[in-house]
């Protein structure tokens, strides 16, 4: 943390960090790195976000208004559970000294999260920093509609500060919701460390899927659903693995959106005469077991059709595993060419194929030792969370003094939490 960081902190009191008790690998690691930092905060978290570090830090009080979001339970107890969230988090609101709200994330009824809870914190008094992982994620999901963007540009003038990980997204929110650039602050997207990264080896990894070492392995990693152009690497596969026996596909994740997707794309992979040259693992991934599909593979493969950016590219860069990827989305901003990885224009198998192929005639695959080591040491430096907070803390401070009256720092730099 640099002197300029540590002299901002000393001006920043308790602040709330309202996760909607999801995203672990986001909400866990910022709130890690403003604990080392030594900033005092609320973390209204859940029982998936519970962990040792942050229960027990001086600097966190750790209030888990969400409790148990099992996927398992049914309809008439998840409605009650989502109802007295919300009636905690609205009395949280009214009762916390935290001056400013940051929500990485909004709650399970969007709509509501976007307007009246939005229009609750402000009549509170609160500033309101957000963290647009997507600026708009239905049209993402191909369900964008008036109201969809109506709510998303009254949450978005609402905020205070808005944090975006590229400068694509930030030009997304001016043009398409007029928010003024002042309030968008682009903050890198920090690295999974949720995820362990044990001392197993590639081979260790490929013997636990079923591979050989001399198997060129392809990963799709992540949910399935129709934006992630799976059904394009799948067609590209079909292309390549006839000229090319030792390729071997490894789709890991589990479907969300239309059951039909997957079910055509699962019945194509189950017809074909290479079936059993793809490894599915069709379920949610966990922590513990994510490592091994990303030592395992010599690429990621991304053929998105539409992204603002994605959690599983920085996944692959922590692992140092290169990728292939549509020049979607921020994707261009993040990938080098020809040193993490190679991209191509989305929508075309016969390009998905072409880049594949490209790939594995490169030096970045043929000396893919040293390029994993490349990678990751310029993930760590680039993607660091204590990047990450180093910017976060300059924007809560930014927030708290905006037009103070002489003297209000002094009261903030002595409140107590």
């Amino acid at each position: 943390m640099s002197a300029q960081t540590d002299s901002i902190r000393r001006f920043v009191p308790r602040v709330s960090i309202l996760t909607a008790g999801r995203d672990r690998h986001y909400s866990v690691g910022l709130a890690s790195a403003l604990d080392a930092a030594g900033i005092d905060f609320d973390f209204v978290a859940s029982d998936e976000l519970e962990t040792p570090e942050l229960l027990h830090s001086p600097h966190v009080r750790f209030l888990n208004l969400r409790g148990d979001q099992s996927v398992d339970a049914s309809l008439l107890c998840k409605m009650w559970r989502v109802m007295v969230y919300y009636f905690r988090l609205l009395v949280y609101a009214v009762t916390t000294r935290s001056k400013v709200f940051h929500i990485l994330w909004n709650n399970k009824f969007e709509l509501f999260d976007r307007t009246a809870l939005m229009a609750f914190y402000k009549l509170l008094g609160k500033r309101i920093a957000f963290t647009a992982h997507n600026v708009n994620a239905g049209a993402r999901d191909g369900c964008d509609s008036g109201l969809n963007r109506a709510s998303l540009r009254f949450q978005y003038h609402l905020c205070d500060s808005i944090f975006v990980h590229t400068q694509k997204m930030k030009d997304e929110l001016i043009a398409g919701f007029k928010v003024s650039p002042d309030k968008i602050v682009i903050i890198p997207f920090g690295l999974n460390n949720a995820v362990p990264n044990t001392g197993l080896t590639p081979a260790g990894a490929r013997q636990r899927l079923g591979l050989l070492p001399e198997h060129k392995v392809i990963l799709f990693f992540g949910n399935i659903a129709p934006y992630k152009g799976l059904q394009f690497l799948v067609e590209a596969f079909d292309k390549i693995v006839g000229r090319d026996p030792l390729m071997r596909l490894v789709i890991a994740g589990r479907p969300k959106g239309p059951p039909e997707y997957w079910r055509q794309l699962r019945d194509q992979i189950n017809a074909a005469p290479w079936r059993d040259k793809v490894i599915q693992k069709i379920e949610y991934i966990s922590d513990a077991d994510t490592e091994v599909f990303f030592k395992a593979a010599d690429v990621t493969a991304l053929p998105y059709v539409h992204i603002f950016q994605s959690g599983v590219l920085f996944l692959a860069f922590s692992f140092g595993l290169p990728v292939i990827a549509a020049d979607v989305g921020s994707f261009n901003e993040e990938i080098v060419e020809g040193r993490t990885g190679f991209m191509f224009k989305p929508g075309n198998s016969g390009v998905v194929a072409c880049a594949l192929e490209k790939y594995f005639r490169s030096d970045l695959y043929r000396g893919l030792e040293a390029s994993r080591c490349q990678i990751q040491t310029m993930a760590n430096e680039k993607y660091s969370w204590n990047r990450v907070a180093a910017i976060t803390i300059a924007t809560y401070s930014g927030l708290l003094h905006r037009g103070e009256r002489p003297g209000l720092g002094a009261d903030f730099a002595g409140q107590k939490p």
